[in-house]
């Protein structure tokens, strides 16, 4: 009598776990009303500026230490696979995009702080607390970092909108679970034969 093994259905984990789900859509609102606040900073010398940068220095702290969390939890629970039939260049696209968002998310929060330490500005979390500087007075610095974090505001708020419209393709044309992955509610499971 000849050993059969018995191959029982199992389930394929096809989303992101809870905590990194959770974790998107909070950086998620975080980001885009950080990018807006950002474009009234730009935008205005009114009174309001200094209630706006009030905002903006701790939400980039925040958005620095949700950003450290998600990549540490993503190094440690992956990623679902993507379709097996998305083509190539769509996959590449796919983790080129997330490399470049996950650098961004890190990036712009430190240049911000950066800049901010080279002109002499505190970075004030809340009354009374305030960030270390982590680099030394030095006005050119600061114009070129000042630079550097407008202009990559612009690269992430594209890359944003690739990824709100490659999320909006796999929802509503593909239709391939690839949404779902990150959605807040799955609408099926599924399952497949061990291996």
């Amino acid at each position: 009598m000849t050993n059969i093994q018995r191959v029982r259905p199992r389930t394929i984990i096809h989303r992101f776990t809870p905590l990194q789900r959770t974790l998107h859509w909070v950086m998620a609102v975080c980001i885009l009303t950080m990018l807006f606040i950002g474009v009234g900073m730009a935008s205005t010398v009114a009174p309001k500026y200094l209630t706006l940068v009030d905002i903006h220095k701790p939400l980039g702290i925040a958005i620095l230490i949700l950003a450290v969390i998600r990549l540490a939890v993503r190094l440690r629970y992956g990623a679902p696979a993507l379709p097996l039939d998305l083509p190539e260049p769509m996959k590449l696209a796919a983790y080129l995009s997330h490399y470049a968002l996950y650098a961004l998310m890190i990036a712009m929060p430190l240049i911000g702080w950066a800049m901010l330490s080279a002109a002499g500005y505190p970075v004030v979390l809340w009354p009374g607390v305030w960030l270390p500087q982590i680099l030394p007075l030095n006005p050119s610095l600061h114009t070129a970092l000042w630079n550097a974090h407008f202009y990559l505001a612009f690269l992430f708020f594209a890359l944003i909108l690739m990824h709100v419209a490659a999320a909006l393709f796999h929802a509503l044309i593909r239709r391939d679970g690839v949404f779902e992955a990150m959605a807040s509610v799955s609408t099926h499971a599924e399952t497949a034969p061990a291996e």
